[in-house]
């Protein structure tokens, strides 16, 4: 078994680093002999979207589709390729993912997705280039706002959820909301955090 751990925090070692490695953790207490590979987003050269629609208009029929920009998301493709689970982890910023992560979702939706799927009167939306399944676990982390407004607060998780559907063919086998972090601390979710990464099991 192959996990892609990707962090979408800009800070190294705090709550969102922290809860990715339980959930790892979680799921090595079940798959010992895992290979693991843990990406950093803030690490990475990964640049913008130039929206030259150069992938979505790719007639491929391979599982991805070449990116008219060279960057790190080259190495990071052929990571993903080889996974067959993920856990995505990432700050909550203003409701939505980091701007770290966004890029992220941006750069993978339709290198690995192909603009043939519809929804009721709406053609051309994202299917997956590749019928290879995956599963996947999602961390959100908000210091502020407490689990209760959640709803009202993280629309990142739906947002992640959505796009390694469509792209990555990865279903969401369990997420974890861990907010009002500047009260409770980090501890308060570790638990949590660990039984997520069972999930991925």
């Amino acid at each position: 078994m192959n996990l892609l751990a990707i962090v979408g925090s800009p800070r190294k070692g705090k709550a969102t680093d922290t809860l990715v490695d339980k959930a790892i953790e979680g799921l090595k207490s079940v798959h010992p002999n895992c290979n693991v590979k843990k990406i950093h987003l803030a690490d990475q050269d990964i640049q913008y979207c130039k929206d030259c629609l150069a992938c979505w208009k790719s007639k491929t029929k391979g599982p991805i589709a070449k990116c008219a920009i060279r960057d790190d998301m080259d190495q990071i493709n052929e990571e993903i390729l080889k996974t067959d689970c993920l856990i995505i982890g990432t700050p909550i910023h203003m409701a939505y993912a980091s701007a770290l992560m966004m890029t992220f979702l941006e750069r993978i939706c339709w290198t690995f997705a192909k603009p043939e799927k519809s929804y009721v009167l709406v053609k051309g939306c994202p299917a997956p280039r590749s019928d290879k399944k995956r599963k996947a676990a999602i961390i959100a982390v908000s210091g502020m706002i407490p689990p209760r407004y959640k709803r009202l607060c993280n629309q990142a998780t739906t947002q992640i959820k959505g796009v390694i559907k469509d792209s990555l063919n990865a279903d969401t086998v369990g997420k974890l909301y861990a907010g009002d972090l500047w009260n409770r601390g980090v501890e308060h979710y570790l638990d949590d955090a660990f039984k997520l990464g069972k999930k991925l099991s």
